[in-house]
């Protein structure tokens, strides 16, 4: 099992020149990668440029970089340029966001996201081959012939000379057709608040080779409940927050893993903006699932579960420099 870095991105008020910092540090105590985060703040393609161009061997990924905002066309440029300028370590990581970003924020529709996702990829590799990209789908009409066209638009290639035309993509996927999409289409899978326990009998067995890559929380402490207590707001914000009540991507996915009662009660609070009674609600059992939390013993055996889940990257969420050098001491 590798390690990489989840930088996420960063907080209101924050820098993202400090996530560079422990990037590298990462880097020094042999993370395999690092990934950068986007929403709608700091961007992650800006972040990802100035990381390549302070490390040497640390591979750098989106995770991810959000389809609503980019034509695929302008992410595979960015994809190869990245790539290119890395000297080969840039990893793709696309997803689709909800309904709230991708109409609120990217005065996109919302469509259909399965199939904007499969004609988003099958764009982006045919750029990244420099084929002439042309492309006739129900989501992406390439050259673009609908109200408003002029006409003129010709089917082109990309300019660039790729460094490497099978650049890896990711998805960030949570829902089991979108699992499986990735699982069909994808180099890898970015999933977020995963049990290691419970996600074959969810997903399946993903191919040989494939990239299990989740993002996980560390907190790394003597104080179990006072862990537990620093990951509650986070899971009650996914869960309690991230979506309207009835379309809420993590609220689903906690809802599968058996937790019914306690997922409704967590966005009930929420949505009534009562935050600390929502992260209040959070069960320890949930976290215990797909956080690491505790002393060092504890982590150390809690490891178990996910080297025999599969899972091939585990992304290390910290802002912590000591908690990076334990998981490097425990999983390298």
């Amino acid at each position: 099992m590798r390690l990489g870095f989840s930088m996420g991105y960063a907080p209101p008020g924050t820098n993202p020149v400090e996530l560079i910092a422990l990037a590298q540090e990462a880097e020094r105590l042999g993370y395999d990668s690092a990934w950068a985060a986007e929403a709608w703040g700091t961007d992650a393609v800006t972040v990802l440029s100035w990381l390549a161009a302070t490390t040497t061997r640390l591979k750098i990924g989106s995770a991810i970089l959000q389809m609503p905002a980019r034509t695929p066309a302008a992410t595979a440029m960015t994809a190869a340029t990245l790539d290119l300028m890395s000297g080969g370590r840039f990893l793709l990581g696309l997803g689709v966001s909800g309904p709230q970003v991708v109409e609120g924020w990217h005065g996109q529709p919302w469509g259909r996201p399965l199939a904007r996702t499969r004609e988003y990829v099958e764009i982006v590799r045919a750029a990244l081959r420099r084929d002439v990209v042309e492309h006739h789908g129900e989501e992406y009409t390439v050259p673009y012939g609908g109200p408003g066209a002029t006409g003129l638009g010709k089917p082109l290639k990309l300019m660039l000379r790729p460094l490497r035309a099978d650049l890896p993509i990711y998805l960030a996927a949570i829902g089991p057709r979108n699992v499986a999409l990735a699982f069909e289409i994808a180099d890898g899978w970015l999933p977020i608040f995963l049990s290691p326990e419970r996600f074959r009998g969810l997903y399946g067995e993903p191919r040989a080779g494939f990239d299990v890559a989740p993002n996980v929380p560390v907190v790394l402490t003597d104080d179990l409940d006072a862990g537990r207590d620093a990951i509650r707001p986070l899971l009650a914000l996914y869960v309690g927050g991230m979506g309207a009540r009835g379309q809420n991507f993590y609220n689903a996915l906690v809802r599968r893993y058996g937790y019914e009662a306690e997922a409704e009660r967590i966005q009930e609070l929420y949505l009534e903006g009562r935050q600390r009674d929502a992260a209040a609600a959070v069960p320890d059992a949930l976290v215990d699932e797909v956080a690491l939390v505790g002393p060092r013993e504890r982590i150390a055996d809690r490891l178990g579960a996910w080297r025999e889940s599969g899972v091939t990257t585990l992304l290390v969420q910290t802002r912590d420099p000591g908690t990076l050098r334990t998981m490097a001491e425990l999983v390298l």
